[in-house]
């Protein structure tokens, strides 16, 4: 079973920046792609940014490519999200999410992925 921990949300205004962390417990991290998903208020829950289990591949959510960027730390069982450029509408609940796969792969369905946090909120005023 593995635990998930996100940090890092807060209230920023719009152009502000702000990193999230994951952190992992109770299994292998490196065996697991992460991914960061988000859900605002009303909507369903969205595909952020997604990276394999080395870190060597990514993929990102066409609504915040060139403004945040997915990493990891397998020495520290940790994922982060830093989100530059902020928009209120990136206003949401950010969750990341793991998901036992191979080398290279990176899962954007939320349906397949096998263990959540619980979640922190991100609000961005205008």
């Amino acid at each position: 079973q593995v635990q998930l921990v996100e940090s890092g949300g807060g209230l920023v205004q719009a152009g502000d920046s702000l990193r999230l962390s994951c952190a992992a417990s109770g299994g292998t991290f490196s065996t697991y792609a992460m991914d960061w998903f988000r859900q605002a208020p009303g909507k369903e829950r969205e595909f952020v940014a997604g990276t394999s289990r080395g870190g060597t591949k990514r993929n990102y959510a066409v609504f915040v490519k060139g403004r945040f960027t997915i990493s990891r730390n397998n020495a520290k069982n940790t994922v982060y999200l830093q989100m530059n450029s902020l928009k209120p509408e990136d206003t949401a609940v950010y969750y990341c999410a793991a998901l036992r796969a191979g080398p290279g792969v990176v899962e954007e369905r939320k349906e397949v992925m096998d263990y959540w946090g619980q979640g922190t909120q991100v609000t961005v005023s205008a």
